[in-house]
């Protein structure tokens, strides 16, 4: 059927008085529609045809927030279809473990696995030292001469002949094999040849477990700052100074019952503010 312009849907136009940017009505209604796929697949049991159906659909539904935690990593010479790919395994498990009963918005839930799950991708699979397209032709050239020379003269090579067969400057060797130690890994527990010292891992740096939480805090003080000063000086008491809600009645000068209505108004607040767009 041809659908011309009379029989086309009409699409009212967009009213001067009631802006609404493309972004954040996407946004919208991707949590809206996360809200309700979530109260489905609640209700359905796992493994059935329609609790696969739904959670497909979650996740398609949610693809904008990976695609989103992806474009942070561009500048790491990936494809981004890969960086894309291993995100969405970030958001697989995201949606198995969320539970909306929490209260919590499943973007923010959601977030800090995406992102684990591709900061692990290049911590386990892609090489530390990016090797320009050209030095890894010429290495794997340098490679094979240098299988042929042994071959040939029954010991190692030496820079310079490999050099002369291969046309190139003994710098252009060198620089090639320096290249090629990119694609080896080296155990941290075996220890420095020669030298007698003990193994790189000895020598490393602890990894500090608070580093876990930065991207929580982070988005916590973002959040914070958008209450009034007295809100945050409560928040900080009750939640940083360990304070009890009488104690803090204590220390404000005002009453108790006062001091629960304001941490409730405060936590309103910030679930209100608490939005990543997908």
């Amino acid at each position: 059927m041809t659908v011309t312009a009379s029989t086309a849907p009409q699409v009212p136009p967009q009213t001067e008085t009631e802006p609404r940017p493309a972004a954040q009505s996407r946004g919208a209604d991707t949590r809206a529609l996360t809200q309700v796929l979530f109260a489905q697949l609640k209700e359905l049991e796992p493994g059935s045809e329609e609790h696969t159906r739904v959670r497909g659909a979650l996740i398609e539904a949610n693809l904008p927030l990976v695609r989103y935690a992806a474009a942070r990593f561009r500048s790491r010479n990936e494809p981004m279809e890969d960086v894309v790919q291993v995100g969405t395994i970030g958001l697989i498990n995201a949606i198995d473990r969320f539970d909306p009963d929490r209260g919590v918005q499943f973007p923010t839930f959601a977030m800090p696995t995406v992102v684990g799950e591709i900061k692990r991708y290049f911590r386990d699979n892609v090489r530390t030292v990016h090797v320009p397209r050209r030095l890894h032709e010429l290495w794997v050239q340098v490679t094979g001469a240098t299988e042929d020379l042994t071959t040939a003269h029954g010991r190692s090579p030496t820079t310079a002949e490999i050099a002369e067969r291969l046309k190139i400057s003994e710098d252009e060797v060198l620089a090639c094999i320096e290249a090629g130690r990119s694609y080896h890994a080296t155990s941290l527990e075996a220890a420095q040849e020669g030298d007698g010292l003990p193994g790189l891992l000895d020598r490393l740096g602890y990894e500090d477990p608070a580093l876990a939480g930065v991207e929580h805090r982070d988005l916590v003080r973002h959040l914070l700052v958008q209450l009034p000063e007295r809100e945050q000086r409560i928040l900080m008491l009750r939640y940083y100074n360990n304070l009890t809600q009488s104690q803090i009645s204590q220390e404000l000068g005002v009453s108790q019952m006062h001091v629960s209505r304001l941490l409730a108004r405060s936590f309103a607040r910030l679930r209100s503010a608490n939005r990543i767009e997908a």
